[in-house]
């Protein structure tokens, strides 16, 4: 038998349909993807090159736990280079993707019962992990009215004695909305006045498009902050990540990692150094400015063909829209969409419960050719 904790968590519903793209495309059927959170770009090839370098000079050994001393170092400099904040190396993991990261924290901080504040709509592998470790994810419904974010009124509202963290995600997924640093800063003292943790999910940090982007790290040392080397650049496959942590949570931190993984893979550890050299930081420069433009031209398109897009997403590379005036169904609305026009998008029902059935999210990962021909077929499909 399973065990019971099976129960409480649910599988992505888009990877049904992905499936069932991929069976379409076997069959000769041209699909459009705009469902899969993954960048169309590969990985740049300095680091490409530098983890053929670190297999050929057999690299391949296990580090410590925590990660390679020149990556974390790496890391901390960027901290210091990009955002003008200071982090002691010694409080950053490395880990297998920002999900090794998440984990981690969350094997730290919740007991049994113990109750997580979160967004809903949000990124769904966040409630599961809280149910992984027999918590209870608080989902908050927020709308547009709030940029689809939590803020210190919110969570005061579902505050109970069992609330021990509050998870939030800026750029967010699915929506792409940042929190601002004001409403940050009340939240931050909102969980501090209750003795409890933050966890800032920053993996979309660099994909920002209006001013600069900022981190939570400004704001004081006693909260957690999670990224990854998958989506700004363009790392993905190689499966790396890393956390930073109050001080007090590295050793133990670096306890669980010991039993939980031992350590993130070390060529793509060896890999990620060339990630923060001028040349790779050029690259993907460039890759930020073409989701600008791709987000530029989708955004106006979907609003015309009358997808209701209230808030102009700041960051990532998603829209998430409502598509009441088409379906109440989002799921079966994706799915007819695809078997019939060839379009793959994401259900809001992966993401939630609050409107979830009037929402779907289109995923600029993909070419401009190609979201313009998603575009008209869209068009086609809903006329």
């Amino acid at each position: 038998m399973s065990a019971q904790r099976l129960a409480s968590m649910s599988p992505f519903h888009v990877m049904k349909l992905l499936a069932r793209a991929r069976e379409l495309e076997a069959q000769g059927r041209s699909v459009v993807h705009m469902e899969i959170g993954e960048p169309d770009f590969i990985t740049p090839a300095p680091v490409t090159d530098a983890g053929i370098r670190a297999l050929q000079e057999g690299r391949t050994h296990y580090t410590a736990a925590a990660g390679l001393p020149e990556l974390r170092a790496a890391v901390a400099r960027h901290y210091q280079d990009r955002f003008g904040v200071r982090v002691d190396a010694r409080r950053i993991l490395i880990t297998p993707g920002a999900s090794g990261a998440l984990q981690l924290i969350l094997a730290a901080l919740v007991d049994p019962g113990s109750e997580v504040l979160m967004a809903d709509p949000g990124y769904p592998c966040n409630r599961n992990f809280v149910y992984l470790f027999e918590g209870k994810p608080v989902m908050i419904p927020v709308g547009p009215e709030q940029d689809y974010q939590l803020s210190a009124a919110a969570l005061e509202s579902r505050w109970s004695e069992r609330s021990c963290c509050v998870m939030l995600a800026s750029p967010s997924n699915p929506t792409g909305t940042v929190v601002t640093r004001t409403v940050l800063q009340d939240m931050l003292a909102l969980v501090r006045e209750r003795s409890a943790a933050l966890i800032v999910d920053e993996i979309y940090q660099h994909l920002h498009y209006h001013g600069r982007p900022e981190t939570a790290l400004a704001l004081g040392e006693d909260l957690f902050v999670i990224n990854s080397f998958s989506k700004y650049f363009g790392m993905t496959g190689w499966r790396l990540g890393w956390l930073v942590a109050p001080e007090a949570f590295v050793e133990p931190l670096d306890m669980l990692a010991q039993n939980l993984f031992l350590a993130a893979p070390t060529p793509a550890q060896y890999a990620a150094l060339a990630a923060f050299t001028p040349p790779v930081q050029e690259i993907l420069e460039q890759r930020r400015l073409e989701f600008q433009r791709r987000r530029d031209y989708l955004l106006p398109a979907l609003r015309q063909l009358g997808f209701v897009i209230p808030v102009e997403p700041q960051g990532a590379f998603y829209l998430y829209a409502d598509c009441s005036r088409f379906t109440g169904d989002s799921f079966a609305f994706a799915t007819d969409l695809l078997e019939q026009a060839g379009v793959a998008i994401t259900p809001g029902t992966d993401f939630g419960h609050y409107r979830a059935g009037q929402h779907v999210r289109f995923a600029y990962t993909t070419s401009m050719d190609r979201l313009q021909q998603g575009v008209q077929r869209l068009a086609e499909f809903i006329s």
